[in-house]
């Protein structure tokens, strides 16, 4: 069952209302590499009917902005659980980030997609969030985030191999690991990752460089007994 969310809006106090059976199950469906649009992923037609509803929100309709909700929210709570691993805490930073875009969509100015937009401030949101995280370091990544590993017939391997690179990803700083998390997981190209993140293609390409070698070095152990 699709799952659809309303916006209401009581004076300066606003909530996002599930209206039918909960997402939470569908957290654990990852978007496909072509899901993320920049600007040329997305139909022209789709594009259209986005800043259609946009503008309709920025007229304080509350329920234009609870479709385009309702469009991209499976999709922000998968990027936002793989960050945190935590599926009650992704549900509560993707409202956060969800409030936070109702209150500024009068500033959207369609410069980007709306769902660029929504995506770089749900990765903003979560990237606070885990910095105010003293225990950062022992939190392990979502199970379903892929990886190169073994075949089904040697599971006992495969899972000890998993947790390893949970915990590796898990020591990553937020910052290195939006860069690894949108270019391995979303397939994004550098340009895309910088549009998302707000960043300089070289300040990405300098990310991902450092927080590969990390990774390298966390797991080296690891593959040298495989």
């Amino acid at each position: 069952m699709e799952t659809t969310v309303k916006v209401r809006s009581q004076g300066n106090k606003i909530s996002l209302v599930t209206l039918s059976q909960s997402a939470a199950g569908k957290l654990k469906e990852r978007p496909l590499a072509g899901d993320m649009p920049p600007e040329e992923g997305g139909k022209p037609s789709e594009q259209l009917q986005d800043l259609e509803l946009v503008r309709r929100s920025q007229a304080e309709d509350t329920e234009a902005f609870g479709q385009l909700i309702t469009k991209y929210r499976t999709k922000i709570c998968a990027m936002v659980c793989g960050m945190v691993s935590n599926e009650h805490d992704a549900r509560d930073l993707a409202q956060e980030a969800f409030l936070k875009a109702w209150q500024s969509i009068g500033r959207f100015q369609g410069r980007s997609s709306f769902y660029t937009w929504l995506y770089r401030i749900a990765i903003n949101v979560t990237i606070c969030s885990l910095r105010q995280k003293s225990s950062l370091e022992e939190r392990e990544l979502n199970d379903d985030i892929p990886s190169s590993l073994p075949g089904p017939g040697v599971n006992c391997q495969r899972l000890e191999i998993r947790e390893r690179l949970d915990s590796a990803l898990a020591k990553l700083s937020p910052e290195h690991r939006a860069v690894v998390l949108l270019k391995e997981l979303e397939g994004l190209q550098y340009h895309e990752i910088a549009e998302v993140l707000n960043l300089s293609i070289g300040t990405v390409m300098s990310r991902l460089f450092y927080a590969r070698k990390h990774l390298q070095s966390l797991l080296r152990p690891t593959y040298s007994q495989m």
